[in-house]
């Protein structure tokens, strides 16, 4: 696919997968993407309205969006596994494994890197991690359930 730029997905590819949106949306790109694995980024600027509360003298990304930020890369990735994505919601089942290595301040450009650990029965689980300059800031694994969307 070519959309013009050095990345698989881009925004308007992205909100056609993830039903998310502003302020909630907290993947910017899509870089790489094939059956097993997803590489994405999001790019934090002091304009997050996060960071009216979270801390207004010393900005830090809270690390739930971290992970819920993982999870929405991570769902490009499951969405690939079925049939018509139009017509399913995933929901988180659990984390695990959660670490937090160092702060996600304004200006940092976070990747997301997931792995497909296993898809059975609808549950998808994947192993991330996040960097920001090649260091670790976070990992996880994640599990989420396709549940189909009422009519």
């Amino acid at each position: 696919m070519d959309n013009g730029g050095p990345y698989v997905l881009d925004i308007h590819r992205i909100m056609e997968i993830l039903p998310h949106r502003y302020p909630f949306l907290l993947v910017d790109r899509i870089l790489s993407l094939d059956e097993k694995r997803v590489v994405g980024l999001k790019n934090v600027t002091i304009n997050e309205p996060f960071f009216q509360g979270h801390f207004p003298a010393n900005p830090i990304m809270p690390g739930v969006l971290l992970i819920e930020a993982m999870a929405q890369v991570g769902g490009c990735l499951a969405v690939q596994h079925v049939e018509d994505p139009s017509k399913i919601w995933m929901y988180f089942l659990g984390i695990d494994k959660a670490r937090f290595r160092r702060p996600v301040r304004p200006g940092d450009q976070v990747i997301f890197e997931l792995e497909l650990i296993s898809f059975r029965r609808r549950i998808c689980t994947m192993s991330g991690k996040a960097l920001v300059d090649g260091d670790r800031v976070c990992e996880a694994e994640l599990m989420a359930a396709i549940v189909d969307r009422e009519a």
